[in-house]
């Protein structure tokens, strides 16, 4: 059975390139443009991974992650923060609320964020 990736990402661009990359590897792959609707999706959709940007309309991606990982139901979804921010401090926040690793996308191309997604799924 494919595994599914919901993707939080209010940028038109970057989702759909991420899409593309991760559809063409057989996941299936949900979209989410903002914090609420995101978090109405992880519930709805249960996904195997959580891609999630941190600058999001309506709430931000640090207290998207918060309430996931305040649910019980869920908690045990791995998050993978892929971000414009990438202060130090933002990252150890990301990482301490419970996110499985913190992605620059400065710094990852759509290969390199297929690769980690692979990696935390195994």
């Amino acid at each position: 059975m494919p595994k599914k990736i919901l993707i939080i990402e209010d940028e038109k661009f970057l989702r759909n390139l991420v899409k593309r990359k991760l559809s063409v590897e057989g996941f299936v792959v949900v979209e989410s443009i903002d914090g609420e609707e995101g978090l109405k999706k992880v519930k709805e959709e249960k996904p195997d991974l959580i891609l999630l940007d941190l600058v999001l309309p309506e709430i931000d991606g640090f207290e998207v992650l918060t309430r996931i990982k305040k649910d019980p139901s869920t908690s045990l979804i791995p998050v993978v923060i892929l971000s414009n921010l990438g202060q130090k401090e933002e990252i150890q926040k990301g990482l301490a609320l419970g996110a499985v690793d913190f992605l620059v996308k400065a710094y990852f191309t759509p290969d390199q964020i297929l690769e980690k997604i692979k990696r935390v799924l195994k």
